[in-house]
């Protein structure tokens, strides 16, 4: 039975406030103060598979995520995508544009249905000039990305094929509880994220699979969807005890989810 869109909007209203909280962007800042930003919120559902923006885009706003996982990648003159970074529910994302109010760097694809929250830079660029303490921890969140970027550029450059997988997939369920680590992710996407083609992340993943240290599984979802290309693509994976450990490199959990 749908819900009155009467009643929808305060529940709306506590989900945007609950990530001003939550962020350690904002978690520090007088009640008031939050409520006060989160006025100048509007959100915005987009499905999987949406463009939220491209490269060269006006950047107008900061986003946040309530609901579900972006990516954020760019594309050679080939048409080849790479994932920069992935963003899930708590998460916030378009800050460079925001700041310097130059066009999008990137491009933002909806990863799953999302609702993401957005705050338009007229209104965010004076809030930051009247609180500097958030400011500064705006600046430390860009350097975390650029060291991000930095690591994901010396990956790329000296890691071979198995030891990027293997590290992606570990960053990838490093938020999930338990000894069995699940995500939900295609085999594109994982590709992007490492550089490499399909065909060759396929062929180590299935690898993996036979040795037991991951299972390769067709969602519910799929199995029952038209498209078999879709079908053959989406999988769960879950990383088991064995996967081997990565050994003098360094493995930041990243924010994903889908």
């Amino acid at each position: 039975m749908s819900i009155p869109r009467a009643k929808q909007a305060p529940q709306r209203t506590r989900d945007k406030l609950s990530l001003l909280r939550s962020h350690p962007l904002f978690r520090d800042l007088p009640g008031p103060v939050i409520e006060h930003l989160g006025s100048y919120m509007r959100t915005r559902r987009v499905a999987r598979g949406t463009t939220i923006f491209t490269k060269g885009d006006p950047g107008t706003g900061l986003m946040g995520v309530l609901a579900g996982a972006v990516k954020v990648s760019v594309a050679s003159a080939e048409g080849k995508d790479i994932v920069l970074n992935t963003f899930r529910e708590g998460d916030i994302f378009g800050e460079i544009a925001l700041l310097d109010g130059r066009p999008r760097t990137a491009d933002a694809i909806a990863m799953a249905d999302c609702e993401l929250i957005v705050i338009e830079r007229r209104d965010f660029v004076p809030f930051l000039g009247s609180h500097p303490d958030v400011m500064l921890k705006f600046i430390e969140i860009l350097c975390s990305r650029l060291r991000h970027t930095s690591e994901q550029v010396q990956d790329i450059t000296f890691l071979n094929l198995p030891t990027r997988l293997a590290k992606t997939l570990l960053q990838l369920t490093a938020g999930e509880e338990g000894a069995r680590r699940k995500a939900a992710i295609t085999q594109r996407e994982i590709s992007q994220m490492i550089g490499m083609s399909r065909e060759s992340t396929n062929k180590q993943l299935r690898a993996w699979a036979k040795r037991g240290w991951i299972r390769l599984e067709t969602p519910p979802s799929a199995r029952s969807c038209k498209s078999r290309w879709r079908a053959w693509n989406m999988r769960f994976l879950t990383v088991f005890p064995g996967m081997p450990r990565i050994s003098a490199v360094s493995c930041t959990p990243r924010l994903f989810a889908a």
